[in-house]
């Protein structure tokens, strides 16, 4: 089993806080034409172990899935039609996030999608700081041209789960990529992990 992994990768982590590594799956690419989410899965990295700490909702977008995105994620209308609303689903899942920072890979999309989310819900709402995987990896890896998640995983020999492309098994791909990478760049401190990971300021 896909999970049976978190068990065995568990390197230390000192003096780092508690993250909340998360997913979206989405009805297209980009929220300013009007794409919503779909899913969210996360789960929580404590005191230095990846924890049973785990959030995972469908959510309906209250519009159609576009075909490119069931290409990649397989969801379809009828399995998201009579999920809870984002206005439900999103505060839930801040806050299982409280008290950690975000993590994502490839961040920037999944931020900017929180962020066109949030407005519409409760625009005054601050998301959590968010940092990057991709960024990490560009960082530890900075001769290697491609750094999508399924390549980084086979360069970090993390086993790819049959369901990729889902929320919560892309969470723990990624979940596992940040512990080997946080170890092989010998990063000690959050202020060195955000130099590497941050992106930019997102404007709503």
């Amino acid at each position: 089993m896909m999970y049976d992994v978190l068990r065995v990768y568990s390197p230390p982590v000192p003096t780092l806080p508690s993250f909340t590594v998360f997913d979206l799956e989405t009805t297209g690419l980009d929220p300013l034409k009007g794409e919503r989410i779909i899913e969210i899965g996360a789960l929580r990295i404590e005191e230095q172990q990846i924890t049973e700490k785990k959030f995972q909702s469908l959510v309906n977008p209250e519009r159609q899935i576009s075909w490119g995105a069931r290409k990649v994620h397989s969801l379809t209308d009828d399995e998201v039609r009579l999920a809870p609303t984002i206005d439900i689903v999103l505060p839930k899942f801040l806050d299982f996030a409280s008290d950690s920072i975000l993590i994502a890979h490839n961040a920037q999309f999944d931020m900017s999608f929180l962020e066109q989310e949030k407005e519409g819900c409760w625009g005054y709402v601050d998301l959590p700081e968010c940092f990057c995987t991709m960024r990490l990896s560009q960082a530890v890896f900075p001769c290697e041209f491609r750094h999508n998640l399924d390549i980084l995983a086979v360069r970090l020999g993390i086993p790819l789960p049959t369901d990729r492309h889902r929320a919560m098994p892309d969470v723990v791909v990624t979940a596992l990529a940040l512990l080997k990478l946080i170890d092989m760049g010998n990063i000690r401190s959050i202020e060195e992990l955000r130099k590497k990971s941050t992106i930019a300021l997102l404007q709503a």
